[in-house]
């Protein structure tokens, strides 16, 4: 080997270079990566400082190429004799001697080496084995101990009880051992004696464990139910001991979770109750356990709600989601919440602990199955909450929930906005300050045809748009956002009748202005009103026509809407379109007025007040007046003048006074005086000098027409129908509220299925008036006092329908999907 001229030192850079050439020149290594580093050496390769800081004392010339002057065959040798050493340490490395050094052929310590792969699975087999040796001992250790640690639980000492305790906990621990005590039903029936009957707090905490640990398998909890463990646990929900409640509660929501009947049992032990009573504490995680449990007791059982309730439940649910931020804590607690929501008896101690503010508060939560939760629990709260303060928070929330894609999110929040503008001119006028007409106009529109959000957003516009501070300014809004032709054309087919009446009494309130009245009619709304009133009142005569004949089974209701409904709010929103002397043109020309003058024999009073309302404000034309007069309505009108309702006999007093306009001067005097005899006997100042064509008679006020709760049907998705219905109140249509939903999944219809029509009898033909409508009798045609009435068929179903929803709400959302 050839030596470099003069002396030469090693430096840092030259070393590194010099191992990393040995590196290289160990490509023959049997396969594996054999590269040097910085490991120690075994005694043969062992190098110190000064000999490679002396080139004299290399084994090779220090030139360019480095490698070609190494000690080759020193180092494949070396390699070559711990071959096996290397293999034995990687597979089996605890049948090496200690202290024992081994060469690294791994290069990058984050690339294992070929032999590291191999001794990989190697290394699972033993573990295996090993484990599979160390479950059948634990398994015959627990089989064989088993009898006796029965006995010993048995012993009159109780030391040797805790004793024997602790030995039955230290096995379960142990997967093998476990299973061998929950398939001995006399142990567990012994763990479950010692549980309910100790004194002593380590033995009952030693068995709580151990009843705890089993509770994690089926079979475990089938055996503690059947040893009659649910009554031992319930009994535990009173300790003040933190590990007992622990073990106590997660061994029940166990039971609950996964054991058929441990409902049952757990109700029959009284565990609601104490249950109830530990929402008091403070660790939000055991209270998140404990609102679950609560949640599987309560859901679909009445008895366990009214306990709750009865228990103190609602005041400590809202006390929680006050005061925690622990998510799944507020989730589960909120579930608690909506199961109770559909409860008519816990609905309002909800609401009177601040429970709608409490929910308000999470609507703006990143957890988006928290905030669906709350919605759905103030969707079910919302129509006991209408006199509610205070609301501020939610009503601006709520608005902004609406501009969300999530259809879930938007059909709740449009339902509570719906209900909560009901009858409460507060909460109209703060939703109207914060966009929520303009926002309630574009989710129609976005919504299509899911009639699940266009029926809530229209009757909450229905309610915004009448009777507050705001409402000439909402009536206009509505306009200004291109909501008029959307608006309109949700009349028209595959609209149901539920949604359909919405819309007419929005219309109704829309005319209140007299700047829609134009983009009204250009939409054609009064066709459409016609056409919708001619069909109901068909209905309505083809019902009563086969009620007199005696036939059974008819129903009052199509998709949950009476059509004396419909009819009563066609005719009033015709009525305030009637007031545009143009739409009066447009109504005359539909030849309507023959069904407004059949109308006037109704016997539901409302309806009789729009009627000659309608027709009064047609007269106010000499040609309407003479088209009233022609289909003979002098004689409903006369007999209508003793109505104990002074807005019909005023009504019915200026039509005819109209309808004289072109009479000799000697009959308008006769009428006049017969007019002022009948309707102010007892006060005839009260007439203006002209009669009464000169007094002001707009006796419809906008207050007149109350908003009246808006009730959606008891049915789940939009798919499943119930035929539950409510009773129908003869009272002005304005508005509804929406009732709890029901059953599975999002905002029901409200009782609504497809409209009962044929598609391509969308025309609605008019009504053969030729005939006219058959005279009524003499008795029938003196109107009568409703309180007075005697109720007919279809009355006397309403009133026991009534009766039978008295103290009834309808579950919208009483599950967990």
């Amino acid at each position: 080997m050839g030596q470099p001229n003069g002396t030469m030192t090693m430096n840092d850079q030259q070393k590194q270079q010099c191992w990393s050439n040995h590196g290289g020149y160990l490509g023959v290594d049997s396969g594996f990566n054999s590269c040097g580093q910085s490991n120690p050496m075994t005694p043969s390769m062992s190098v110190n400082e000064e000999d490679m800081n002396d080139p004299n004392n290399m084994g090779f010339d220090w030139d360019q190429t480095f490698g070609e002057a190494f000690a080759d065959e020193q180092v494949v040798d070396e390699l070559n004799q711990t071959r096996s050493q290397r293999v034995r340490a990687a597979m089996f490395p605890e049948t090496m001697d200690e202290g024992m050094e081994i060469p690294s052929t791994q290069f990058d310590p984050n690339q294992a080496t070929s032999v590291q792969r191999l001794a990989e699975p190697s290394q699972m087999l033993k573990h295996a084995v090993v484990n599979l040796i160390n479950y059948q001992d634990d398994a015959d250790l627990a089989t064989r101990a088993i009898p006796e640690l029965i006995k010993l639980l048995n012993d009159e000492d109780q030391v040797v009880v805790g004793q024997a305790a602790m030995m039955v906990h230290q096995l379960s621990k142990k997967e093998a051992s476990r299973h061998a005590i929950m398939n001995s039903p006399q142990m567990v029936d012994a763990l479950i004696r010692v549980m309910s009957q100790s004194n002593d707090v380590d033995t009952t905490k030693s068995a709580a464990a151990v009843l705890h640990l089993l509770s994690q398998h089926r079979q475990g909890l089938l055996t503690i139910f059947k040893s009659g463990g649910i009554v031992a646990l319930v009994k535990l929900l009173s300790s003040p001991v933190e590990s007992v409640l622990f073990y106590a509660i997660t061994t029940l929501h166990n039971l609950l979770l996964h054991q058929e009947g441990s409902k049952i049992a757990v109700r029959m032990a009284g565990g609601l109750q104490k249950m109830v009573a530990l929402l008091r504490r403070d660790n939000f995680k055991f209270l998140a356990i404990v609102t679950d449990c609560l949640q599987i007791l309560a859901y679909g059982n009445q008895e366990g709600k009214l306990i709750i309730l009865a228990s103190g439940g609602p005041a400590q649910l809202v006390r929680i989601m006050k005061t925690y931020q622990y998510e799944k804590l507020l989730w589960t607690t909120s579930r608690v919440l909506k199961v109770l929501s559909v409860c008519s008896s816990n609905k309002p101690a909800i609401v009177q602990n601040d429970g709608m503010q409490a929910l308000a508060m999470h609507l703006t939560s990143p957890s988006q199955r928290l905030v669906l939760n709350c919605l759905w629990t103030l969707r079910n709260l919302s129509d006991a909450a209408t006199k509610c303060e205070n609301l501020t928070e939610l009503l601006h929330n709520l608005v902004q929930l609406l501009n969300t894609n999530d259809i879930n999110i938007v059909t709740c929040a449009a339902g509570i906005l719906s209900n909560l503008t009901c009858n409460n001119q507060a909460n109209k006028t703060i939703v109207c300050q914060v966009g929520g007409i303009e926002a309630l106009v574009r989710t129609i529109i976005q919504a299509g045809n899911h009639e699940e959000i266009t029926e809530p957003a229209v009757c909450a516009l229905r309610h915004l748009t009448s009777r507050h501070a705001e409402s000439e300014m909402a009536q206009n809004a509505v306009r200004l956002q291109y909501g008029l032709p959307v608006i309109v054309n949700l009349l028209n087919h595959p609209s149901r009748w539920p949604l359909i009446k919405a819309v007419i009494g929005l219309i109704r309130n829309l005319a209140l202005c007299p700047a829609n009245h134009a983009p009204l009619r250009e939409n054609n709304t009064i066709q459409r009103l016609v056409q919708l009133l001619n069909k109901a009142y068909q209905e309505t005569r083809q019902r009563n026509s086969m009620t007199s004949n005696g036939s059974q089974n008819i129903t009052a209701l199509t998709d949950g809407v009476r059509m004396e409904e419909i009819v009563e709010g066609t005719v009033g929103a015709l009525h305030t379109l009637a007031k545009d002397p143009h739409n009066r043109a447009v109504i005359r020309s539909l030849n309507v007025i023959s069904t407004f003058v059949r109308i006037l024999y109704s016997d539901v009073e409302n309806i009789q007040r729009v009627a000659v309302g309608v027709l009064c404000e047609l007269a106010t034309d000499k040609e309407g007046a003479d088209m009233i007069e022609a289909e003979g309505a002098t004689s409903p009108l006369t007999h209508l003048l003793q109505s104990p309702n002074e807005g019909i006999a005023t009504y019915a007093a200026a039509v005819l006074f109209k309808m004289s306009g072109e009479k000799s001067p000697d009959y308008k005097k006769r009428l006049s005086m017969e007019l002022t005899n009948t309707l102010y006997r007892d006060d005839t100042a009260n007439w203006a000098p002209g009669g009464p064509d000169m007094v002001d008679m707009n006796l419809l006020p906008d207050d007149t027409f109350q908003e009246p709760l808006y009730h959606p049907g008891q049915q789940g998705p939009p798919s499943v129908h119930s035929a539950q219905s409510r009773p129908f109140h003869q009272q002005p249509y304005d508005s509804q509220i929406l009732d709890p939903m029901v059953n599975h999944g999002g905002y029901g219809h409200t009782r609504m299925s497809a409209m009962d029509m044929d598609p391509n009898d969308m025309s609605y033909d008019r009504m053969d008036t030729s005939n006219g409508p058959p005279p009524p009798q003499q008795s029938s045609m003196q109107p009568v006092h409703p309180q007075q009435q005697q109720p007919g068929p279809q009355q006397q179903m309403s009133l026991q329908q009534q009766q039978s929803m008295q103290g009834q709400v309808g579950a919208w959302y009483d599950t967990d999907l």
